[in-house]
């Protein structure tokens, strides 16, 4: 029987990072892996290749849309379907080509296979070869998530699908009914619509990415719109039908009125379920919570004192960052180290254009708990960077505490927000004031000049620059 020190159970952000971590505090560390490639969902059919979709399909939807503007005129725009798939698969294989490499570099021991617990102390790893036994002083559970379905839709890989099948496809499809406006279906339209597929999104709720700040997905909203989507909130999926050449969805709207929409695909982008499946946990005296989620302490630890959880499998965010930060702290944790993880300061993105960023408190969450709170907003069409790059949709946006100026919250909705948002990150990280925010220097012109002028405002003085 072969035995580590740690032993982490998948290899998606929060187990490849852990397991990196590991082995550079000086841990023999084991990684476990039922798939080829190391990477989990986020670098093999989740994050990676939706944004390397997402950068080709803006920059030929820019081609037929804005290039003209710039001067730079262009005949014969053609999308070549295969080319675009092709160079997400190669990204994706050198970010897995990656952290092979990490893991031969910091003398990580990979195993592939089923990581099963044969009890509290013991794992079994199958493979089709071979059966092996572990023993590890400490486990790490990082088995990640899967998509989540609603009653009468049965996701059947052909023609109603997820993200994983959306983003395997041979070639484009010429309509798209996709269930749920969160951030999966908001990107996978953009990329989809982008490209001339006819997109229809589905939403239950009253707003689009309806867990961050509702301004923002009002906004996003009108974009999507003036871009084609067809968006339909309160309306209700339930049933859909694979016709052989297309899928049929059924749903209502919020006064019960049924309505039917045929589409080539229908994707269903309604959250992720926790991947417990076939670990062994029955045979251990960890926990599950109501929803199937590992339920662990503020040391990530579940009931069983060696064994923890990280990432996806235990809930919260489901956030590849939020998860590497996870996989950090439980091997810090093991090791003697005492930090905090600060889950309020975890920014969100998502990928759409203009891209769309937020930490901290949303405005509706301070209104309800009548914390008082004064509001910063500026647009990015009183922006001369955005101006400059005809970037001007969206706006930055800051919640600041009125008597001591403290950042509250930061949501930005605009030309590269998923960058800017940590700037937003270190102000609430460090608890610095909206007038130290805006009183350093920002290069002009900036697209981060807008945060400057939300900081001003929200501090009671006006904006100074464009």
């Amino acid at each position: 029987m072969e035995y580590y020190d740690i032993a982490v159970i998948g290899s998606g952000p929060g187990g490849y990072v852990a397991a990196i971590r590991s082995a550079q505090l000086g841990y023999k560390t084991l990684i476990i892996e039922k798939y080829d490639t190391l990477g989990g969902t986020c670098t093999n059919v989740g994050c990676i290749p939706t944004k390397a979709l997402l950068d080709s399909t803006h920059h030929y939807s820019d081609a037929h849309h804005q290039f003209k503007e710039h001067g730079i005129k262009l005949e014969h725009i053609e999308l070549d379907f295969s080319q675009m798939y092709k160079r997400k698969a190669e990204v994706v294989s050198k970010n897995t080509d990656g952290l092979n490499f990490l893991m031969s570099k910091n003398k990580i021991t990979r195993l592939k296979g089923t990581a099963s617990f044969v009890n509290n102390m013991t794992i079994r790893v199958t493979n089709d070869t071979e059966t092996i036994e572990v023993t590890a002083q400490n486990y790490i559970i990082a088995s990640g998530s899967k998509p989540s379905t609603i009653p009468g839709v049965t996701i059947d890989k052909q023609r109603i699908i997820t993200s994983t099948e959306a983003l395997s496809l041979e070639q484009k499809p010429e309509s798209m009914v996709i269930i749920g406006g969160g951030v999966i279906g908001v990107e996978m339209a953009s990329i989809f619509n982008r490209i001339g597929t006819k997109v229809t999104i589905l939403e239950y709720a009253d707003y689009l990415i309806a867990t961050m700040d509702h301004e923002l997905g009002k906004n996003l909203q009108k974009i999507l719109k003036k871009e084609g989507v067809d968006i339909r909130l309160n309306h209700s999926v339930y049933k859909t039908q694979n016709t052989g050449s297309s899928a049929q969805v059924f749903f209502k709207d919020k006064n019960g009125a049924e309505e039917t929409v045929e589409a080539d695909y229908v994707l269903v982008a309604v959250g992720r379920s926790p991947y417990v499946k076939g670990l062994g946990l029955e045979n251990t005296d960890v926990q599950l919570d109501d929803r199937g989620f590992i339920k662990v302490n503020e040391n990530n630890q579940t009931a069983v004192s060696n064994i923890y959880a990280v990432g996806d499998v235990i809930g919260g965010a489901m956030l590849a960052h939020k998860a590497e930060e996870e996989g950090v702290f439980v091997v810090e944790t093991i090791n003697g180290q005492k930090h905090h993880i600060h889950y309020n300061r975890i920014p969100s993105v998502v990928y759409t254009w203009p891209e769309v960023a937020s930490v901290g408190y949303t405005e509706e969450y301070l209104t309800k708990n009548n914390i008082p709170f004064n509001v910063g907003k500026f647009p990015f069409s009183a922006s001369a960077r955005a101006r400059a790059s005809m970037d001007t949709d969206g706006f930055a946006k800051v919640l600041v505490d009125p008597r001591y100026g403290e950042v509250l919250g930061v949501h930005v909705i605009g030309a590269r927000a998923a960058d800017l948002i940590a700037q937003g990150v270190i102000a609430q990280e460090y608890e610095v004031t909206a007038e130290d925010m805006f009183r350093i220097s920002y290069a002009h012109p900036t697209y981060s000049e807008t945060l400057k002028e939300a900081y001003l405002i929200a501090s009671g003085q006006g904006a100074i620059n464009i």
